[in-house]
């Protein structure tokens, strides 16, 4: 157990070591039609499963704006098929956990992996249609005021730093605390408050993804929501923790998984 954890350290510190340095590489993937041509491959696409979800909690997203974000942070040139309706699911659940609650409560959420800010944008965005005061917290070793290329259609314009990617989507971000560094060392020093909805889509391995949870555990309550993405054939350690997440029956947990795409999520719920 001790070298696996020596072990999963010096990998945490040469990626973050990696990623703190031009994370997408130094130079241009692609022109901007190679963007628009992917983009148009995807946007039209039917998810019957995503609608029911939508139906069922009563919130849906607004097509045409979760479309221009995603163009601008999701539309990358990678080998797995584009997926971004973990845009659609984070907004319809939070703002049905939302409606449960007053207006005049502070609602803390967390997050790992920001990437490109394209899922703290959605929970912010459900924040603001709901007229909640929020704050989004949420982590990621990519560096956030370094200009550097994103694998991006914004990357014709030249290197940017996130606040810029995301510069038309100011009311969104003014929500949003960026916080660079390994999510591990992160936690170590994260202030005690409760945390009413986190999204975890860092690391991959079972142990990071346990940690991750036992961190929000003792900080939720009955009602609060935790989102893993990536359940899937792909990432059997997510998987493998979700079983054990089962198994201690403090979440109810509902899994979301796209038939042909291995692409999956849990929806685990505080009991």
């Amino acid at each position: 157990m001790v070298l696996k954890r020596i072990k999963k350290k010096i990998v945490e510190t040469l990626t973050y070591i990696k990623f703190r340095n031009n994370p997408f590489g130094q130079n241009l993937l692609g022109d901007k039609q190679d963007y628009l041509d992917l983009f148009n491959e995807i946007k039209d696409k039917s998810y019957p499963l995503i609608d029911d979800i939508e139906k069922k909690n009563g919130y849906a997203i607004d097509k045409n704006w979760l479309n221009k974000l995603a163009l601008q942070t999701q539309i990358v040139k990678k080998k797995n098929k584009l997926n971004y309706q973990h845009g659609r699911i984070l907004y319809s659940y939070l703002r049905k956990y939302l409606k449960k609650k007053n207006n005049f409560e502070t609602i803390n959420i967390f997050e790992t992996g920001t990437a490109r800010g394209f899922s703290s944008v959605c929970m912010s965005k459900a924040l603001i249609d709901s007229g909640f005061i929020g704050k989004i917290d949420t982590i990621d070793i990519i560096p956030h005021t370094k200009k550097i290329y994103w694998n991006s259609i914004s990357d014709i314009e030249g290197k940017k730093n996130r606040m810029e990617l995301l510069i038309n989507w100011k009311n969104e971000v003014k929500n949003i605390n960026f916080i660079e560094g390994l999510t591990s060392k992160v936690l170590k020093n994260f202030p005690d408050k409760k945390i009413n909805f986190a999204f975890l889509d860092a690391q991959h391995d079972m142990e990071s993804v346990l940690d991750e949870y036992n961190f929000l555990k003792d900080r939720q309550q009955k009602g609060d929501i935790i989102i893993f993405d990536d359940v899937s054939s792909n990432f059997n350690e997510i998987r493998r923790a979700i079983e054990k997440i089962k198994l201690e029956r403090e979440y109810k947990i509902n899994l979301i998984e796209f038939e042909n795409e291995n692409r999956g999520y849990a929806i685990a719920t505080k009991i």
